[in-house]
């Protein structure tokens, strides 16, 4: 049965250009979309990315790097130029009527591996499209998406393209990536249910000469006598010297509630940047004036603007081959900063199911898990975002280890989803759909300085196969399973019938205790956990296998012994039929 997606774009009467037929298309090229696109083509499949901007906008919107982001961008590769670009967060000073109040320190475990960064949103954009480019995929700008069609076998999408002409598109998938007001959900019809905060904010890229120690951001609220906030200024360090995106409260003389949205925008969403009113380098300092805890005069606006603040959910996020992603399913408040890694963590969940369906190595019914596992992701940030900005962080009842975890998006997991499987184990160590905690002091016979675990995971594209054990031969059965392994399905995707499919990557860790073994017997890759951080915080009961899923979450959890079944298991949960 066909489903149409029309939204009524202006180029209906243009001639139409036929393409040959691609895997995915991906509308919208913000940090989401690229990072769809980044997963995409690492797993090898064909994909266009399109974006209605003729160029990236040069505002720092969305800032902060959470650690989950970076661990993901280590898996890709692109850490490094990240961490180059990038500036530490090391806490927030949160003042109120002119007294701090708290300083919080964003500390996190000492096995994590990164800490927190910020960087602006169109330096983000530039290295994953400097990274998506290297993979042979460059973004089509200036072309949008105006509607689409799907059917049993695909979706048909009609595109205006740069030069004005449009353009029919055959793609198996699409994806919207094309944020708060996005075309691709209101094709589908979904809904977008929540609300919008009353109250207009102003943003600015500025320089301030104060001597607030580097990498803190500023919170500084004014108070009345009944405890409501009435005036506030918030501040995110950025690289360069004393540079800071800042947010504010606008003042009357540039307050205007719209009740017209601009062309594109979906009445009632009032989310983001608005147009037409653009704050002067005056305004800002005015609320610095006032709230600042140090004297300041402020320098070197790059941009300012007005912008709104809505939340709202969808209802699901995907409707047979077409999905969304990011802002297109979720909006909430910037507090944390967990509207775009929360997106880039959609964007990935989907692409590898994506690429296991696409190549035939999994059923269609995997991409039923995608909004299993991120919509109540998605539900949960929401609800937890607008709590902050109304009352605080510092007013959440968790202990404050939890928070950091939380805010860094540690704590993401799936045990509920469909993929997860039957937990082993004490039920307080990693299980299956919960994130594969990183370790350090890895080593190797030949290699001369330890490892994480996160340096042997760097790369690879699949699934992969981690074996603990005390005694080598503990290893050999169970090496013997995931070489056999083939998690195979009879996707309709692949036109030559199912993929044969590839034996896991698979490595093995020896324990600490493990007598001095001839690493060439192991017959796969082996570590030694030379510093038991492997132990520590895997907290194997004896051989214990763990299958780590492509976007870095425990698929299977299991005894040695028992490799064989619980492999054929998950491997018969990706491929069933839809």
């Amino acid at each position: 049965m066909e489903q149409r997606g029309d939204t009524g774009g202006q180029a209906e009467e243009a001639p139409v250009s036929h393409t040959r037929s691609i895997d995915v298309l991906i509308a919208g090229a913000g940090p989401v979309g690229l990072s769809a696109a980044a997963e995409l083509r690492r797993q090898g499949v064909r994909c266009r990315l399109i974006d209605r901007l003729p160029a990236r906008l040069p505002y720092a919107k969305a800032v902060g790097i959470q650690t989950r982001t970076l661990e993901i961008w280590d898996r890709m590769g692109l850490v490094r130029a990240v961490l180059e670009a990038a500036v530490p967060m090391h806490g927030q000073l949160i003042y109120v009527n002119g007294r701090e109040q708290a300083r919080i320190e964003l500390a996190l475990p000492p096995e994590v591996p990164y800490g927190f960064a910020a960087l602006p949103q169109y330096e983000t954009e530039r290295l994953l499209e400097e990274y998506v480019r290297g993979l042979g995929t460059a973004i089509e700008r200036s072309t949008e998406l105006l509607s689409f069609t799907q059917d049993a076998g695909g979706v048909t999408a009609r595109l205006m393209t740069a030069s004005g002409g449009a353009e029919e598109v055959r793609t198996r998938y699409l994806i919207g990536c094309d944020g708060a007001h996005s075309t691709v959900r209101k094709g589908l019809g979904l809904g977008f249910e929540g609300g919008a905060f009353a109250e207009e904010y102003m943003l600015a890229d500025v320089e301030a000469d104060w001597d607030l120690p580097p990498g803190y951001g500023v919170r500084s609220l004014h108070h009345t006598d009944d405890g409501a906030t009435d005036d506030l200024l918030v501040c995110i360090p950025l690289p360069g010297a004393g540079r800071y995106r800042m947010s504010m409260l606008v003042p009357p003389e540039l307050s205007a509630q719209a009740t017209d949205p601009a062309p594109g925008r979906t009445a009632g969403v009032a989310h983001g940047l608005e147009g037409g009113r653009v704050p002067e380098l005056s305004h800002v300092q005015a609320v610095v004036d006032r709230l600042a805890p140090r004297p300041a005069t402020l320098s070197t606006m790059r941009w300012s603007s007005v912008f709104r603040i809505s939340h709202r959910i969808v209802d699901r996020y995907a409707d047979g081959r077409v999905f969304i992603a990011g802002d297109a399913a979720h909006i909430h408040p910037p507090t944390g900063a967990q509207g775009m890694n929360t997106g880039i963590q959609d964007a990935c969940n989907l692409a590898w199911k994506l690429a296991l369906v696409i190549s035939g190595e999994a059923g269609p019914a995997l991409l039923t898990s995608y909004d299993a596992e991120r919509r109540p992701v998605g539900e949960e940030v929401v609800g937890r975002t607008v709590r902050h900005a109304t009352r605080g962080i510092e007013a959440d009842p968790d202990d404050p280890k939890t928070i950091m975890l939380r805010e860094a998006q540690l704590l993401v997991g799936y045990r509920d989803g469909p993929l997860a499987d039957s937990p082993y184990g004490p039920t307080d160590a990693p299980q299956p759909g919960d994130r594969a905690p990183d370790c350090s002091g890895l080593t190797t016979p030949i290699a001369t300085y330890p490892l994480r675990l996160l340096d042997i995971l760097r790369d690879r594209t699949g699934h992969v196969l981690v074996l603990y054990a005390a005694e080598a031969a503990d290893l050999a059965e169970a090496a013997d399973a995931a070489g056999v392994l083939r998690m195979t399905g009879s996707s309709p995707d692949t036109p030559d019938g199912p993929d044969a499919g590839a034996g896991l990557q698979t490595i093995a860790v020896l324990a600490r205790e493990a007598a001095p073994t001839d690493p060439g017997a192991l017959a796969v890759p082996g570590y030694r956990d030379t510093a038991g951080e492997f132990a520590r915080l895997y907290r194997p009961e004896g051989p214990t296998g763990f299958l780590v899923r492509p976007d870095g979450h425990l698929g299977a959890r299991f005894a040695l012994a028992d490799a064989k079944a619980a492999l054929s298991s998950y491997g018969a949960a990706l491929s069933a039929p839809a």
